[in-house]
């Protein structure tokens, strides 16, 4: 009898210390997802689990632990970390996506679906970057024609200097290149927070008014504020 008591409190011992081993397996690596995520983030990113999935969720705070872990990077290696930290994401067609021929997603509804068209990778990355410091005059959403792939396309462009040749972010190559590597790509126009401008042979382009001409942009930004508030 004595025995068997001792076999019990022995399997007692173990089976507390096991319990002990799932609680750090377990509960530890949920709390280490939350670390340096602003409670902010964390409600929209509690929020994304519950309309996309406990994996959006996770993609939501992800991309928060990458924008606290750039802050201290050359703009460069910003630029090459919110490129390939996005085009981790699937293309996916708008028509497919939201039932819509054309739909600009938030960050978040990119982040939930886990997949998008051009604009939505696009997109993502200038609102990342513009959270990184870069400045809004340096970033530019570039709308193209694809001559390869015989469609229209966006991608992102950063200009060092305001006579410099824009260093390309694209989820089509990923590779960072200057568009003067891009023959592939031919601008029509491009715009940012407040411009827009028709492209042009040579230059930066013919400035033809705001950004908010742009009805998916306005609609963007006007959802994009309801989020922030």
């Amino acid at each position: 009898m004595k025995k068997r008591l001792g076999s019990f409190f022995c399997f007692f011992r173990g089976s507390k210390r096991f319990v002990c081993v799932l609680l750090v397996v377990f509960f530890i690596p949920q709390w280490w997802l939350y670390a340096d995520v602003s409670s902010k983030y964390q409600k929209l990113a509690k929020q994304a689990g519950l309309v996309y999935g406990d994996r959006a969720e996770k993609r939501v705070l992800a991309w928060r632990r990458l924008i606290e872990s750039s802050r201290s990077l050359s703009v460069v290696d910003q630029l090459t970390e919110v490129n390939r930290f996005f085009n981790q994401m699937e293309f996916v067609d708008d028509d497919i996506l939201w039932a819509k021929e054309d739909y600009w997603a938030t960050p978040i509804e990119f982040l939930g679906m886990q997949a998008g068209d051009c604009e939505d990778f696009t997109i993502a990355k200038y609102f990342t970057l513009r959270e990184l410091g870069v400045p809004d005059e340096k970033l530019r959403l570039v709308y193209v024609k694809a001559l390869t792939l015989n469609q229209h396309h966006m991608v992102l462009a950063y200009y060092h200097k305001p006579t410099s040749v824009p260093v390309l972010l694209d989820n089509i190559d990923k590779e960072l290149k200057p568009a003067s590597k891009r023959p592939d790509l031919l601008p029509i126009y491009s715009f940012n927070a407040e411009n827009l401008w028709l492209s042009k042979e040579k230059g930066r382009g013919l400035l033809v008014g705001g950004s908010s001409r742009l009805s998916l942009w306005t609609d963007l930004n006007n959802r994009l504020d309801t989020i922030s508030n």
